[in-house]
């Protein structure tokens, strides 16, 4: 199980890497709409391009930061039953969850993408707008996100795994590797004399 571990780590530590730096595409997206937003009013000129760039970067972030976000335990969740069960059976939803749901519909969205994005690749698809973007950069981006979502749901799937073994620590933001951080956090804030910061529901 350490070997798994192990694995799981060093995904997750690559998918909050890529996670953080393309976080910051978020900034170029903004700065990049106000601009064009600024020279459609003022110089009454506009451009496919840059729309088009809007889109494409809010396709980076949303994509590739998707990995980071369950890495995070921040996606959506239904917890109206799942606050009701006891933990061994929150912790069974999460091991099936990942297991029969996540990890299938990732391998089947690359099986079905990486033909898609090849193909736009060979044509060298563009766009259909007068002035915009080639097509298959961003077609591209389908297969990779999903490659690194599997990765992740098999990290979280380890992780889970060791939890319920007691093998790893579990917390409310996610359990397993954050454990080691949120525990490191808490010991530095009782060395300062403060007390952490109650959650909030």
């Amino acid at each position: 199980m350490s070997g798994l571990l192990g694995l799981s780590r060093l995904i997750d530590g690559m998918n909050t890497r890529i996670g953080r730096w393309v976080s910051w595409l978020i900034v170029v997206a903004v700065v990049v709409s106000t601009s064009n937003a600024v020279i459609r009013k003022l110089f009454d000129m506009s451009s496919n391009a840059w729309l088009e760039l809007q889109w494409v970067l809010f396709g980076i972030v949303f994509l590739l930061c998707s990995p980071w976000t369950l890495l995070s335990n921040e996606h959506i969740r239904i917890d109206i039953v799942n606050s009701m069960l006891p933990k061994r059976g929150r912790d069974w939803i999460d091991v099936i969850g990942h297991a029969l749901f996540l990890l299938p519909l990732t391998i089947v969205m690359l099986i079905t993408s990486v033909p898609f994005a090849l193909r736009s690749l060979n044509i060298n698809e563009q766009s259909a707008n007068a002035g915009g973007l080639p097509q298959w950069p961003s077609k591209m981006l389908l297969p990779i996100a999903f490659f690194l979502l599997f990765l992740q749901g098999v990290s979280e799937l380890i992780k889970r795994v060791a939890i319920m073994r007691g093998l790893l620590a579990d917390t409310a933001s996610g359990g397993g590797h954050h454990a080691a951080a949120e525990a490191e956090a808490e010991r530095l804030l009782a060395a300062a004399g403060l007390e952490p910061p109650k959650p909030v529901h």
